[in-house]
């Protein structure tokens, strides 16, 4: 009885042992992922960590988010640590679009391919990234100056326009679709531009200069943020100087987080375009298929940009959206 008792806990301590191993093996095969994020300057960068985690997840990968408070220098710093730890990928969602080779070149000298998310960064840099998943922003600015165009028909419009980070290739691109539309429509022009940083706070303090600026607000016929959160802002300003938002003055932005929708349900909004908040989704899949099979995914993975208005239920959209963490 006692030898077969050694014998079992021997079987015992073995199979443990091989089960460790099996155990140890399995999550050295899994890939830890390196994602330095801008920050949490806008609802839809709230949603983009958080859908990030879930598609991590889904696929077993270990991700490690550094948030950069929306400076460079860190997202530079969290690159080098991510390097130093030797991760098998790094996500960068860029907070302006240069200033970004040294880093690149360190990273792939430790061989780390390097995916951007969301945004681009200058041309030069295209040699040290294996690709970027990112919404075409000028296209999204078209779609938002289209909408506009159309709703307006052949009347005079003022329009302000409250743009997003100096600096962003996003910020850049959306102010250049949006301008090439304005410029086919002689009827349509831009009156006053400035940043609003992508964030409510600085996105309801310029909308007040616009108001004053112009009249109380009744020179303005349209406003047109780079992101919904600055929009958000606008219609406060908007609301507090005695406006009607969506009826006196016109709103399209882009981002379509949720609180846009609730403000579209109001009557209070009357467009947005969509960026999808998962970015990282494909991301994973291209450094998945190129770590197992090599192959080598597209310079550019492009996402789509829908256009919402009161006709796409808009509490419906706010119901389906309001989890994902904006």
């Amino acid at each position: 009885m006692g030898e077969r008792l050694m014998t079992l806990k021997a079987l015992f301590a073995a199979s443990a042992t091989a089960a460790l191993l099996l155990a140890t093996s399995a999550s050295a095969a899994e890939l830890t992922v390196g994602f330095s994020q801008i920050g949490s300057e806008s609802g839809w960068r709230a949603a983009e960590t958080s859908v990030s985690k879930s598609e991590a997840a889904k696929r077993k990968i270990n991700l490690k988010i550094a948030d950069a408070q929306q400076k460079q220098e860190n997202q530079i710093k969290a690159i080098r640590s991510f390097i130093a730890q030797n991760v098998d990928a790094i996500f960068l969602a860029p907070v302006v679009a240069s200033g970004w080779d040294a880093v690149l070149k360190e990273a792939k000298e430790a061989k780390i391919p390097v995916v951007l998310l969301d945004r681009d960064i200058d041309p030069s840099g295209k040699d040290l990234y294996l690709t970027a998943v990112t919404s075409d922003s000028v296209h999204e600015g078209e779609v938002a100056g289209e909408w506009l165009a159309k709703t307006v028909g052949g009347k005079a419009c003022n329009v302000v326009e409250l743009q997003g980070t100096v600096g962003a290739s996003v910020a850049t691109n959306r102010k250049k679709g949006f301008d090439a539309v304005i410029a086919k429509n002689a009827n349509l022009k831009v009156v006053r531009s400035q940043t609003g940083d992508f964030t409510r706070a600085k996105g309801k303090e310029v909308m007040e200069s616009f108001i004053k600026a112009e009249n109380g607000g009744k020179s303005i016929c349209a406003v047109y943020a780079h992101n919904d959160d600055m929009m958000v802002g606008a219609i406060q300003a908007m609301k507090e100087a005695g406006l009607k938002p969506g009826k006196d003055i016109l709103t399209v932005s882009i981002d379509a987080v949720p609180d846009i929708f609730k403000a579209i349900s109001a009557g209070e909004a009357n467009a947005t375009v969509e960026l999808t908040p998962n970015m990282a989704g494909p991301a994973f899949d291209a450094i998945v298929a190129f770590k197992e099979k090599g192959t080598v995914p597209p310079k550019w993975i492009q996402t789509e940009s829908k256009l919402y208005t009161a006709a796409d239920d808009p509490q419906k959209v706010y119901d389906s959206k309001k989890g994902l963490g904006y």
